[in-house]
């Protein structure tokens, strides 16, 4: 058996399980399949959670109630031994889609399909599922519920396509050289930019994207942000506000960082942390040195990066900074959380 079929294995079972069961039976299928000292991470308002149990009744239940008949559309599916400290990680990215038929955090129901964006990374651990970081994109569903928040976005959030070669599930494992060569590209990238954070620059040069993404690199940044297409508009509606507009910015590490065959992903707790300065999605300067929760996902194209999918907690950034979003959403449309 291939190096990671039996950590893949066992998180596809726990997917499968999950997708059958019911509000009233998930937490008996995250007992089953988690360990004892079970840790999970998750976007605000949820955050750190301890053991099946307390996962199941805050996160979990409350949105199978909401998004019923729901269904993991996965787009990609890799494995992988962490570099941070060695485990064997899987990340899971996709949609989780359903029928919203009931409100959920103070976002009003559409009854209609709904696509919540996520990426699930599950530590495996003596057989179990000792840790997940999972992040969804709470704007996004906002903004298919008619509720979209903040000041217009620099690029454009839809409902973002999978890779481009369709060949991002790999439930079979990848040659182990692949990953090798996917991960040393990346984390030539990480470098760059922390060395040009250390710089104190607040711009970066294109040359210095050019180095490991491609020139029709696809960028696909959380609602609120949006997505953008090749290197100079990439530049023009991401980096450069979040370069000119962020101060004091400090790069915190990764808790988990992999990659198998031409896929690689990462995430934080947190990945950095910054001060705005005012302009930045629009919103007003900001005197607090406040912390971002980020995952990476990326392909691979010969020697260069060609599709990167980015999530970032922006609702807990905002609340760092005395903006609940929402409540303040909730108050207004008068839901319930």
């Amino acid at each position: 058996m291939s190096k990671y079929q039996t950590t893949k294995k066992i998180v596809s079972n726990y997917f499968e399980a999950m997708e059958n069961a019911s509000s009233e039976t998930v937490g008996d299928v995250l007992a089953s399949f988690t360990s004892e000292n079970y840790y999970w991470r998750g976007v605000y308002p949820f955050r750190e959670l301890h053991g099946a149990e307390a996962v199941a009744k805050t996160f979990w239940t409350p949105l199978m109630q909401s998004l019923s008949r729901m269904q993991r559309r996965q787009d990609i599916f890799i494995g992988g031994t962490n570099e941070i400290s060695g485990e064997q990680w899987v990340m899971s990215m996709g949609n989780f889609m359903g029928l919203f038929d009931a409100d959920w955090l103070g976002i009003p129901r559409t009854r209609k399909i709904a696509n919540l964006r996520y990426a699930e990374f599950n530590c495996v651990e003596n057989g179990k599922i000792s840790q997940t970081g999972i992040f969804i994109d709470i704007i996004s569903l906002m903004v298919q519920a008619g509720v979209y928040p903040l000041p217009p976005s620099t690029g454009v959030y839809y409902n973002y396509p999978g890779p481009r070669t369709h060949d991002g599930l790999l439930f079979e494992d990848a040659p182990e050289g692949a990953g090798v060569v996917t991960l040393a590209l990346v984390n030539e990238m990480i470098q760059d930019l922390r060395d040009l954070n250390e710089s104190g620059s607040m711009g970066c040069p294109p040359e210095i994207l050019e180095r490991t993404w491609h020139d029709d690199m696809i960028w696909y940044g959380p609602a609120g942000i949006g997505a953008t297409y090749t290197i100079p508009r990439y530049q023009e509606q991401h980096q450069l506000p979040f370069r000119r507009n962020l101060a004091d910015k400090k790069f915190h590490g990764h808790v988990c960082r992999f990659a198998e065959g031409n896929y690689a992903c990462f995430f934080g707790w947190p990945n950095l942390s910054n001060r705005p300065l005012g302009g930045f999605m629009g919103l007003p300067q900001s005197d607090v040195q406040a912390e971002m929760q980020v995952v990476d996902v990326y392909r691979r194209e010969g020697d260069k990066l060609a599709e990167n999918w980015v999530f970032i907690d922006i609702l807990y950034w905002l609340r760092q900074q005395g903006l609940d979003v929402l409540g303040r959403s909730q108050r207004i449309t008068n839901t319930s959380l």
